[in-house]
């Protein structure tokens, strides 16, 4: 089992800067790749980035593309989210997730932290 703890969430103004982190913990050897989702009320999940950490591979919705970057500390088995110029679309509950080799689908998930951007 791996477990995801996140962090970073709050309020700020529209055009300003947060950084989220997650944490594994537990059987982090077998994570593949973390990814950043978010959600907000009445709407399905949608993925946000992700991190492979072998291949160092990154990805980011078209909506987050130039605005948030993905990075990690595979010593601390920690993955960031930098999110610059937020926009108040950008406001969700944002979610942590993790994947082992082979998997389709993330599997392991965090609490989620809130984001807020007022406009």
């Amino acid at each position: 089992q791996v477990q995801l703890v996140e962090s970073g969430g709050g309020l700020v103004q529209a055009g300003g800067s947060l950084r989220l982190s997650c944490t594994a913990s537990g059987r982090t050897f077998s994570t593949y790749a973390m990814g950043w989702f978010r959600q907000t009320p009445g709407k399905e999940r949608e993925f946000v980035a992700a991190l492979t950490w072998s291949l160092a591979i990154t990805d980011y919705a078209d909506s987050v593309k130039g605005r948030f970057t993905i990075s990690g500390d595979n010593v601390k088995n920690t993955v960031y989210l930098q999110m610059n110029n937020l926009k108040p679309e950008d406001t969700a509950i944002y979610y942590c997730a993790a994947k082992k080799f082979g998997w389709d689908n993330y599997g392991y998930w965090g609490q989620g932290t809130q984001v807020t951007v007022s406009s």
